[in-house]
């Protein structure tokens, strides 16, 4: 892997980068504070191109690919993790659509997900008894002579409460398992789709997360995305992608937290003497770097169209636990002041504790990871 950044790469982590310091870094506390959804900020992000970076230029976005996908979310992170989020989902949606959609599909929703017009696109697939089992899936659509009607019930949805486009799994036959799983695209006008109420969250207080209910929504056979039945291969590919995105969100927070940490020990000459400061941040540092090199290298082989799920776990379960620890070591190193709201290191730490937990928890990354191990070790024998 070449780790040599194009000059495509570093023009839109340079776009990533003037955003985050212009828009998001000036509306991340108010956000913190009052929460809600930036739809303010995320129209602006649409005008730069960072609703659709990896889709390509035909469709409405910037075909930038992955890695450049990457640097730009770590970017945006560090200003802001509740936008970024929104961000990482919609990239993912219009992934999909791309990836999954009839020439139409992709025609009629693609190019509004990366304009803003959808405002932005959210992921439908766990529920109560599915989360990190897929296979408990009770949400259900079936077929009609017109079409499909769904009914079922989600749960932590990002963005939906304004999402103007929902991907939607749903159980399709009695397969067992995540067999007999369909991918449906449901505009959110939709007559029976109801969103719930936002839910009160620890952190990302600028990203609504809420339940969706669908109550006899119909849609026509052109909602279908995919085959009937195998959706579960949408779902795993974009949960793939998403955990490259959320790896590099991570990473964005915890280099926010050692940054906040540096600028503090450089203001306090006896912190600054202090050996053990000095190594809290060389770890900071070390584990975020190392974190860093994960994300890039699966942004790398999933841009090449190698397989990348294993290496998106790992660097998914390592950013997000790294971040986690560089915040917690940002707290200790600023004290006191580290709880202080206006130091922003208590929200940051707040922010992060949930990537160890959305598009898989930690848990699930290292089953996906051993379960390449053992892949790889049966091919050698």
């Amino acid at each position: 892997m070449d780790v040599t950044l194009s000059e495509r790469q570093l023009e839109v982590q340079g776009i990533a980068r003037e955003f985050a310091e212009s828009v998001l870094a000036p509306a991340a506390q108010a956000w913190d504070e009052k929460g809600g959804f930036p739809r303010e900020s995320l129209a602006q992000a649409a005008k730069r191109g960072l609703t659709g970076i990896g889709v390509g230029a035909d469709l409405g976005g910037l075909g930038a690919g992955t890695i450049a996908y990457s640097l730009a979310v770590t970017e945006m992170a560090k200003a802001c993790a509740s936008t970024t989020v929104a961000l990482c989902v919609n990239n993912m949606v219009a992934e999909v659509v791309e990836a999954f959609g009839t020439p139409e599909q992709r025609a009629l929703h693609v190019p509004k997900l990366c304009n803003f017009e959808h405002v932005v696109g959210a992921f439908a697939l766990s529920e109560a008894g599915a989360g990190s089992d897929p296979g408990g899936m009770r949400t259900k659509a079936v077929k009609t002579d017109k079409g499909w009607i769904i009914n079922g019930s989600k749960l932590w949805i990002t963005s939906g409460t304004d999402a103007g486009l929902f991907i939607v799994w749903a159980k399709t036959s009695d397969a067992p398992g995540a067999r007999g799983i369909s991918t449906f695209l449901v505009p959110a006008d939709t007559p029976g789709v109801q969103p719930g109420k936002p839910e009160h969250k620890m952190g990302l207080h600028g990203s609504t997360t809420t339940a969706l209910d669908f109550t006899d929504v119909e849609v026509g056979d052109d909602a279908l995305l995919g085959e009937t039945d195998r959706g579960f291969r949408a779902a795993m590919m974009a949960l793939d992608g998403g955990r490259v995105g959320i790896a590099s969100q991570a990473l964005g927070v915890g280099l926010a937290a050692l940054d906040l940490a540096v600028a503090h020990v450089r203001q306090d000459s006896e912190l600054a003497r202090s050996q053990a400061v000095q190594f809290r941040l060389a770890d900071i540092a070390t584990d975020l770097e190392a974190g860093r090199l994960l994300a890039l290298q699966a942004a790398w082989r999933k841009e090449n169209k190698i397989d990348f799920s294993r290496e998106a776990s790992m660097a998914k379960m390592f950013c997000s636990e790294k971040a986690v620890l560089a915040c917690n070591r940002a707290l200790e190193v600023l004290g006191e002041l580290g709880n202080d709201a206006a130091t922003k290191v208590e929200q940051l730490a707040r922010d992060v504790r949930v990537t160890m937990i959305y598009e898989g928890t930690s848990e699930v990354q290292r089953i996906v990871v051993s379960r390449g191990i053992a892949r790889r070790f049966a091919d050698q024998a």
